[in-house]
């Protein structure tokens, strides 16, 4: 997708909303009052009513849009924005090319999108080989407190990233040589670098049989709880570069990416990594990508599809 495939697809409000309609149906749109799934649609209302208790949901219910006046045309304009860009696209640019008044409105938008990335990518468990490494990356910091806090591992300056790479050993035929190829990433903003913070994180997003590489940080001392195989290189050695490659191209990534935004809060943080990695682990789809973004972002947040 991009701008002269989007006119050309969606040159009016109706066709848009012909589309999502379409999309919504495909995907099932369930009644909040009862929890039925057969609705039909009503075209004077656009909205869905439920066959079993008449409840109404509106077209916008349960997406990105809900709750806001723009029309559909301009959400989905804005989804075509985010999806045909590799680098970051700032809010405020997304406002100059939409043409809107208010920063607010599309902030709100922006990152409405982000949350059902971040949703999307948090259905998916890591497995096979998995590097684990941390990163420190720049956050918005107040003038008056910044020269008081301390500096080097864990400043208060830069936001904790926990940044995780599914990879894959593959050995060249001809030449005998090994390579790492990576399919999926996963990035956590992390509130501090203890062991039990890294425990938690491995439970959760990665396959306990997996085989983790990591350095040998006093981090990572004991993880027999969460991992069947566990194996610690240190950081600089040839063996190190090599089993922690795709982490250390992903953290050089990110901090290229994130310089798009300036200044970014901690709160905010895990949205940012969230679109960073949404794009990352699709960056094969091409122009897919805008079809699978729709569905996320119209699908009910209520439920773990998109």
């Amino acid at each position: 997708m991009n701008i002269v495939n989007f006119i050309n697809r969606f040159p009016d409000e109706s066709s848009c909303i012909e589309f999502i309609k379409n999309q919504r149906l495909q995907q099932g749109v369930i009644c909040k009052r009862c929890s039925f799934i057969k609705h039909y649609w009503l075209e004077n209302k656009k909205s869905f009513q439920c066959s079993a208790c008449s409840f109404r949901t509106s077209i916008k219910s349960g997406t990105v849009m809900e709750n806001s006046n723009l029309p559909i045309r301009i959400g989905t304009l804005a989804i075509t924005f985010i999806s045909v860009t590799k680098k970051g696209f700032s809010a405020a640019e997304l406002q100059r090319q939409l043409g809107l008044k208010r920063y607010e409105t599309v902030f709100r938008m922006y990152h409405k999108i982000r949350v059902v990335m971040g949703k999307r990518d948090n259905i998916y468990r890591l497995e096979d080989m998995v590097e684990y490494d941390e990163a420190f990356v720049g956050k918005a910091i107040n003038n008056r407190t910044k020269g008081k806090l301390k500096r080097g591992r864990g400043s208060q300056k830069r936001s904790k990233v926990a940044v995780m790479a599914e990879s894959t050993v593959l050995e060249d035929p001809d030449s005998g040589k090994l390579n790492k190829i990576c399919r999926y990433f996963k990035m956590k903003k992390i509130k501090n670098l203890e062991a039990k913070t890294a425990q938690l994180l491995f439970k959760e997003f990665i396959d306990e049989n997996t085989v983790l590489q990591t350095d040998k940080s006093t981090t990572f001392s004991d993880l027999s709880d969460c991992i069947d195989v566990h194996v610690r290189e240190i950081s600089g050695t040839n063996e190190g570069n090599f089993n922690l490659k795709w982490v250390h191209i992903a953290i050089s990534n990110l901090k290229k990416h994130l310089q798009t935004y300036h200044m970014i809060s901690e709160r905010m943080m895990q949205n940012y990594l969230d679109e960073f990695c949404y794009k990352l682990n699709r960056r094969y789809f091409g122009q897919k990508l805008f079809d699978r973004l729709i569905i996320a972002s119209i699908y009910p947040y209520w439920h773990d599809c998109g």
